[in-house]
C-alpha cells in the first residue's frame, strides 16, 4: 500500500473539512452564532465576531495541513472536529448529528497516527 497516497488523501479530507467549516464561520452561519451564544451565554454580536475568528483559524488548520501538517495542528484538528461533532447533541440535536461528524475527528487522528508512525 501506498502511505504517500494515503497521507495526500487525508490531508486534502482534512482540509476539506476545514476549508469547509472556516468559509461556512465567515459566512456568519446563523445556527452557529446561535449555538455559539446558547453554549457561552455570550450576545450574537459576540458569538459572531467569535465565529469570525473560528472561521480563520479554520482557514489557517485547512491551509497547515495541506502545505506541511504539523503534529500541534493535527491534535488541534482532532480536538476541534470532536467537539464541534459533539456540540450537536449539547445544543438539542439529535446524537445522530454527533455520529454522523466521527470522521471529523477521525480524519485529521488518522493522519496524526499515519505522520507519527511514518517519522519513527
Amino acid at each position: 500500500m501506498n502511505i504517500s497516497k494515503i497521507n495526500w488523501i487525508l490531508r486534502i479530507a482534512v482540509a476539506g473539512e476545514f476549508l469547509g467549516h472556516g468559509v461556512f464561520a465567515l459566512q456568519g452561519k446563523p445556527q452557529w452564532i446561535s449555538w455559539i451564544s446558547q453554549l457561552t451565554g455570550a450576545n450574537n454580536i459576540l458569538a459572531a465576531k467569535l465565529l469570525m475568528g473560528i472561521g480563520f483559524l479554520d482557514l489557517l488548520v485547512a491551509a497547515v495541513v495541506l502545505i506541511k501538517p504539523l503534529k500541534p495542528v493535527l491534535i488541534w484538528a482532532v480536538f476541534w472536529g470532536f467537539w464541534t461533532a459533539l456540540m450537536r447533541p449539547l445544543v438539542g440535536e439529535p446524537v445522530w448529528d454527533f455520529v454522523e461528524r466521527w470522521a471529523n475527528w477521525g480524519a485529521p487522528l488518522a493522519l496524526l497516527l499515519l505522520l507519527k508512525n511514518n517519522n519513527k
